[in-house]
This record gives C-alpha cells, structure tokens and sequence, in this order.
C-alpha cells in the first residue's frame, strides 16, 4: 500500500493512527513543495489534489473516514477500528463525523483564517467556530465522563479522529481546565503509542504552524 500525505496534517495523521494500531504495512508518499514527482503522482490518481490518499492495489481510497473502513475490511487487524455491530458502528461513526465537523473544522478557520492578508480575515467566522469549539468541548467533556475511549472501552475510528482534533484544536483554542474529563481524554491519546508515532514523526514540521505551535505536548 502507499500513502499520499504529511506527517503534520491532522486528516493524515488519522490514517496513521489506524495502519500503526494494527502494524499494516506502508509506503508514505510524502506531498510537499519538495516533491514534485509524488505531487504529480497524487494529482493524477485523485484530481482534486486532497490528502490523504490510499493507493492499494491499483485502487484508490480518499477521505480519511473511509480510508480506515477500507483498511478494517481489507487488512483487518487485531483492533478493530468498527464494532460489527451495525448499532454499535452507527454510534462510532456519529463520534467520528462529530470530531471532523465540529472540532477539526472549526479549529482549521482559525488556521485558514491567519493565512489572509490582515484587511480580509474573517473576524466574525473565526468567532463563531471558537463558539462551536466551545460547546464541542463542553459535549464532549460530558460525553466522556464515564468513558476510556470516545465509544466506550475500546479505541476505534472515533478516536483515530478525535486525536488529531483534539491535538490541534487545543492550540488554537486551549481546553478550558474546567473540562477535567476532556483533558484527561486528550492526555490518553496521547499516550497512546500509535498517535505517540505519529506525533514524533510531525515534530520536525512544527515550525509550520501558522499561529505558533505552543512548546507543549
């Protein structure tokens, strides 16, 4: 299998969290500036040039949400990223579209939003996602009171989205302490050795951040 993606991007370090939990055999394409080569490759196996892709025997996979299905029905391992419980499965699949839409979306319109030449950001739309990443936080904190992973006992898809959601989102918006349940949440994550990885190998691209990558975590 091959890999199109960066280290540093958060929807790309989802997919890593998912190959490292079950060892899957890899080759990352790295996109960049630096490599045109599998730029051009990238862009003539998915023309709309998003990242990250799955090359896997001829087929291509986009979008990372089902890059990791695809790995769970076509290279199973020994964790399983969906329950086979079509009940159970609809729940972590809820958690997952709740992490990418309402804490990795409004966490990249700050970052978007800074990129923007000063008399053209978007004041208002950089309020109201630090709004909804609020009550985001706030749900969740609930949500996982009695909780070790986002659906329960065990560590699947939702968290392999949550990871990165939660990484990044904590730096543009830093968890309010008073959210003990979510913090502790975000802590185990990061502990968890397959999102250790992926965080190690997208150190050296923290200079990128465009806000600043706090010297933490």
């Amino acid at each position: 299998m091959k890999l199109y993606a960066h280290p540093f991007s958060s929807y790309c370090q989802k997919v890593l969290i998912a190959l490292y939990e079950n060892e899957l055999p890899f080759e990352l394409c790295q996109l960049g500036p630096d490599n045109p080569a599998v730029a051009a490759e990238h862009a003539a196996l998915w023309p709309l040039k998003r990242m990250p892709l799955l090359l896997d025997r001829g087929r291509t996979v986009p979008e990372s949400s089902i890059i990791i299905e695809y790995l769970d029905l076509h290279h199973p391992g020994p964790v399983r990223m969906l329950p086979a419980d079509p009940r159970a499965a609809l729940d972590v699949r809820l958690l997952d579209r709740f992490f990418d839409n309402y804490v990795m979306t409004p966490m990249q319109k700050f970052v978007f939003d800074s990129f923007r030449d000063e008399d053209q950001h978007d004041r208002q739309g950089v309020a109201d996602a630090g709004a909804l990443l609020d009550t985001a936080y706030a749900w969740l904190d609930a949500h996982m009171a009695e909780r070790e992973w986002a659906a329960g006992d065990t560590f699947g898809l939702a968290d392999c989205a949550a990871a990165p959601a939660l990484f990044y989102a904590d730096w543009v918006r830093p968890i309010d302490t008073a959210f003990a349940n979510l913090r502790a949440y975000r802590q185990r994550l990061l502990a968890r050795p397959s999102f250790a990885r992926a965080v190690d190998e997208a150190r050296p691209y923290r200079e990128l951040f465009p806000l600043g990558a706090p010297a933490r975590d």
